[in-house]
């Protein structure tokens, strides 16, 4: 199977791999800095962690990659991203398209696919306005409600899940110094987080509390000294959040974080409804952090045995203190999640589950 993986990249995310790949002159050289950094590597199917010579992948939206990749083979001129997208494509041979990045490359972008490619999938685990996905032969998702939303809309919807890197299993085994980590966006999109969040930061005084957040364009605009003479006020963090907020982690810094953490903070983002199991969630467990997050509908391996659930602010506090104040048994909990994700969610089973996908297209 020639199988091909488009991914996209977080704007916070950039500079980082601008600065790991500062030394890098090809596109494979660039591409695998990437792949070694392990952002998104939930996502990212066995044959392309393996390096088969079948596997391609790419991130699709990386312009110094995908110019590279450009010039290596010879393309004139200044072609668009979808337009080298498109020749890798071709040049790959592909038959199997797996898209990671399906707004920006929608229903439209499917059109115009080379005569090899025999069967499209796409990753969506959200609402996305008026995106058409028709075009593809079938989206995927760990949200049973957003999938149902998009089968309203025309598309046919599979359930898939992320998958627990193997590389987690190198972090996580020492001291964990800090009592709460928390490490997501921060926007208009994440209103009951926001609320979450700003109760666990008056626990900064006496607990180490963690949180690194990836605030939104807007957030930015309000915080700014120009968005202060603004009515902008309820896009602002409160006063306990931004006095120890931290800049967003990503990659392995992620992973030595959440290793170093006893209690890692997850709150869904609004639209999700009731379901739950978003990668935070994978990432938490499979570096052996205990998985304190809101209630809600979880996949297989995270229940009250591996993780704590709580119902609002209050009551996450409450789940907070009663963890820590009983480490050596939560401890033990975390542990039995760790290796819940570990069994259930690996990448041999993922690839499996892809291939049994396509086998029903």
């Amino acid at each position: 199977m020639r199988l091909f993986q488009n991914f996209g990249l977080y704007p916070s995310y950039v500079p980082r791999l601008n600065k790991l790949a500062a030394g890098t002159q090809s596109f494979a050289e660039r591409r695998d800095v990437f792949l070694h950094d392990r952002f998104g590597a939930s996502h990212f199917l066995l044959p392309v962690l393996d390096g088969s010579a079948e596997a391609f992948f790419t991130n699709g939206d990386d312009e110094v990659l995908q110019r590279r990749w450009a010039r290596e083979q010879g393309m004139p001129g200044e072609p668009t991203l979808e337009i080298i997208l498109l020749a890798q494509i071709e040049h790959h041979a592909t038959e199997v398209f797996y898209n990671l990045d399906p707004v920006r490359y929608p229903s439209a972008f499917i059109a115009k696919l080379p005569g090899c490619v025999k069967k499209t999938l796409c990753w969506r685990a959200a609402p996305s306005g008026n995106a058409d996905f028709t075009a593809y032969g079938a989206v995927v998702g760990n949200f049973p409600s957003i999938l149902d939303m998009w089968r309203s809309k025309g598309c046919r919807a599979e359930l898939f899940f992320p998958a627990h890197d193997p590389v987690m299993d190198e972090y996580g085994h020492g001291e964990r110094p800090f009592d709460v980590v928390f490490v997501g966006g921060y926007s208009r999109h994440h209103r009951a987080r926001a609320k979450t969040l700003e109760q666990v930061a008056h626990l900064a005084g006496r607990r180490n509390i963690v949180l690194c957040l990836d605030a939104s364009r807007l957030t930015r605009l309000a915080e700014s000294a120009i968005g202060r003479l603004l009515p902008l006020r309820q896009h602002r963090r409160p006063e306990a959040v931004a006095k120890i907020a931290r800049p967003p982690v990503f990659g392995r810094d992620l992973y030595e974080l959440i290793g170093s953490a006893k209690i890692v903070l997850n709150g869904a983002i609004d639209m999700s409804g009731s379901d739950r199991g978003n990668m935070r969630c994978f990432e938490a467990m499979g570096c052996g952090a205990l998985l304190v997050s809101d209630a809600g509908r979880y996949p297989a391996g995270m229940d009250s045995e591996t993780i704590v659930t709580y119902d609002g602010g209050s009551d996450c506090l409450a789940k907070i203190e009663t963890s820590l104040n009983n480490w050596t048994e939560m401890k033990a909990a975390a542990e039995r999640g760790r290796a819940a994700v570990r069994d259930l969610y690996s990448k041999e089973q993922q690839w499996a589950l892809f291939r049994s996908l396509l086998e029903r297209l």
